[in-house]
């Protein structure tokens, strides 16, 4: 009977290795993103690196070609309210899940940018600092996340334009403290981030007072 060494690496075909990555966790407004994505080796994408080195041009033109060449690729968030409720960390980790578990093909393994895993993914998985900027992969699903994360925060701006979530992409610059403070958070901001929970005390109170939130 043949051995099998249960702690040795998993060997995962490469086209069956998904990159897992997050955009807007630090921002004061809007859902956080992940993007799931399986590449194709056969269909090369020429280009890709981390999100934040690239300009808004390049990750536009290669979110598309990432959308068109990769063999299975998936975009989820959770809300806002998902974010008051859980914390950022939990509602990152929910929105990685939900892109893992809506890739077309099933991953045999789950590279993810950063040095914690989400709980409860449908494979295997494994932390990498920097991975963004290291594995193909995840650089694609980093740009797939932070496009995905500006476009809904041009809706947003076209909802509550007072803010510039246009320009700012609901971080919190100091125009965007400053309209903060001038108009009050609206349903878009984060109520359990310190700039705008400091605005309308604790969240328990915010939810009792929803007159003092712009709507």
């Amino acid at each position: 009977m043949e051995q099998v060494d249960l702690f040795a690496p998993l060997q995962v075909p490469i086209d069956r290795i998904a990159g897992i990555d997050e955009a807007g966790r630090g921002p004061l407004a809007g859902p956080v993103f992940a993007a799931a994505v399986i590449l194709d080796p056969g269909r090369p994408i020429h280009g890709l690196d981390d999100s934040k080195k690239l300009t808004a041009a390049r990750r536009t033109e290669l979110s598309l070609e990432i959308r068109e060449y990769a063999l299975a690729w998936c975009v989820a968030s959770a809300s806002v309210e998902e974010i008051d409720r859980l914390n950022i960390l939990q509602a990152t980790m929910l929105a990685m899940r939900r892109a893992c578990g809506g890739l077309a093909i099933h991953p045999g393994k789950a590279l993810i940018d950063g040095n914690r895993l989400p709980q409860g993914l449908s494979c295997p998985a494994e932390a990498i600092i920097g991975g963004d900027a290291s594995h193909a992969a995840i650089s694609a699903a980093s740009i797939l996340a932070k496009t995905a994360r500006d476009a809904d925060c041009l809706l947003l701006h076209e909802t509550h334009p007072e803010y510039g979530f246009d320009q700012n992409k609901g971080y919190g610059t100091a125009l965007h403290l400053e309209r903060l403070q001038a108009h009050g958070p609206c349903l878009a901001h984060r109520r359990s981030f310190a700039p705008v929970r400091l605005l309308l005390g604790s969240p328990e109170e915010a939810s009792r007072t929803g007159q003092r939130i712009r709507r």
